[in-house]
């Protein structure tokens, strides 16, 4: 292989209302959005990119598999490693977050708490826990 895979540089959600989304993770996160169009919002993170990206566009980039739909649940989970799981619930709850799960002690050893964007994708927050 002429490369490494050790980078992710973008995760593309598909969504539903490309507004609505870019103006949830602007609040819910405090990042820029460094890319618009009619169909996609890039919000832009420390060390990677959220493509959000409208449903109808979302098959050319990955036919001939399908769009699932929201209501069919959750095919992964996106975590962001924090310092204070229980500072940022709060903040995450100040910002009209409503958590699904926490926060709470893992067997692993992480403090974690989950909740969802407006299209259900599920993200964690996780503290490692001394």
């Amino acid at each position: 292989m002429n490369g490494s895979l050790n980078s992710i540089g973008a995760i593309t959600l598909f969504v539903g209302d490309v507004a609505r989304s870019k103006s949830w993770y602007q609040t819910v996160f405090d990042r820029p959005s460094v890319y618009e169009d009619n169909e996609s919002a890039v919000i832009s993170f420390d060390n990677m990119v959220i493509n959000l990206l409208t449903i109808g566009a979302a098959p050319e980039l990955i036919a001939p598999s399908l769009v699932a739909d929201r209501d069919t649940g959750a095919r992964f989970q996106l975590t962001i490693w924090v310092d204070n799981t229980d500072a940022v619930c709060a903040d995450l709850l100040h910002r009209g977050v409503v958590l699904i799960n926490g926060p709470t002690n893992r067997a692993w050893g992480q403090r974690t708490a989950c909740f969802a964007d407006p299209d259900g994708h599920i993200w964690e927050i996780a503290q490692t826990l001394p």
